[in-house]
């Protein structure tokens, strides 16, 4: 092989050989690093609440006001094991999807949960603006917050990889982190020479 231009890194380059599925907490970044992290990788972007939400014609704040949890996470863990079991790519969920024990084993047997590890204050500072989250339309948005991520870091601690963010990462700095993190395991993406 002789000089010339050397390449420059484009979605022929990579193998995804199982679905990323990107768990954690709202504003862990699962949506913006999931879509970067899918362009990069030159692969389908897939969001379960997305899927949800086409699928009932209502946002998921109104699926749970007129339907409740439980019907939503219903819905929610058939619609992760269908896009599981059909698609290959970077699949984002919602924050209480990896709770589940039945998510988790479907996602484990047919991809690999990667958990968007953002502390506390960071989520705080993505979400406390927003009115999209039906969880915290409390009269105390950050101690319900707070309760939240106390609850479910268990949870997203059994994922198989964790990538921890940081306030002064952009989502171009994160999706490397996790694309790092993804390639010590071949079972999951190789770059291909």
């Amino acid at each position: 092989m002789g000089g010339g231009v050397p390449s420059v890194a484009g979605p022929d380059e990579w193998h995804l050989r199982k679905t990323v599925v990107l768990v954690g907490m709202m504003g862990a970044g699962k949506t913006a690093v999931g879509r970067a992290l899918a362009v990069r990788l030159g692969v389908p972007f897939l969001d379960s609440d997305s899927e949800i939400e086409t699928a009932a014609a209502m946002s998921i704040a109104e699926i749970f006001e007129r339907d409740g949890e439980a019907f939503f996470r219903a819905r929610e863990a058939q619609v992760i094991e269908r896009l599981l079991e059909t698609q290959r790519g970077i699949l984002s969920t919602g924050g209480g999807a990896f709770l589940s024990e039945r998510n988790r084993e479907t996602i484990s047997q047919k991809g690999v949960a990667v958990w968007l590890n953002a502390d506390l204050n960071l989520l705080w500072s993505r979400v406390k603006h927003k009115n999209t989250r039906p969880l915290l339309r409390t009269s105390n948005p950050y101690q319900t917050l707070k309760e939240i991520y106390e609850a479910r870091v268990p949870f997203y601690q059994k994922a198989e990889i964790a990538v921890q963010s940081r306030p002064d990462y952009s989502i171009e700095a994160m999706t490397d982190q996790v694309i790092e993190a993804l390639l010590t395991r071949p079972d999951v993406l190789e770059k291909v020479q």
